[in-house]
């Protein structure tokens, strides 16, 4: 039962978490990109940069094309007394998988510049499409 309360209260802090997504633009089919970042011995995160520079600074750099955009931060894991695995995630919205692949691509350089800025965590990327 202790195991059970743990999880919808460590479930419930991860999606209070999360910034607002404009659901009404989200449709099936469009491409999710979601930025991962780790947790681990000795990583650092500064999430007021991430979330009031580098996450507008890309939104401005991908323009139209770009649907909307979250940020999530870890906060817990299932697992009592165990850290978040991931100490945030930022989600980027486009219309198709072209789309995203140009509009990234034309812009990882500077994006990829300005990673040491707030964090000195390698990002995993996953490329998904909303299937709901």
């Amino acid at each position: 039962m202790k195991t059970k309360l743990f999880l919808l209260f460590a479930l419930t802090l991860l999606f209070s978490c999360q910034q607002p997504v404009d659901s009404n633009k989200i449709k099936k089919g469009m491409i999710k990109v979601a930025i991962l970042y780790p947790n681990g011995e000795d990583k650092t995160f500064d999430m007021e940069y991430y979330s009031t520079k580098h996450m507008p600074l890309a939104a401005s750099l991908f323009g139209e094309s770009l649907v909307t955009m979250a940020i999530d931060k870890g906060l817990a894991s299932t697992t009592p007394g165990v850290p978040a695995p991931y100490l945030a995630i930022g989600y980027f919205y486009f219309e198709n998988l072209e789309t995203m692949k140009s509009t990234m691509g034309a812009h990882s350089e500077k994006l990829r510049a300005d990673v040491a800025n707030y964090t000195n965590i390698q990002p995993v990327l996953l490329v998904s499409e909303v299937v709901q």
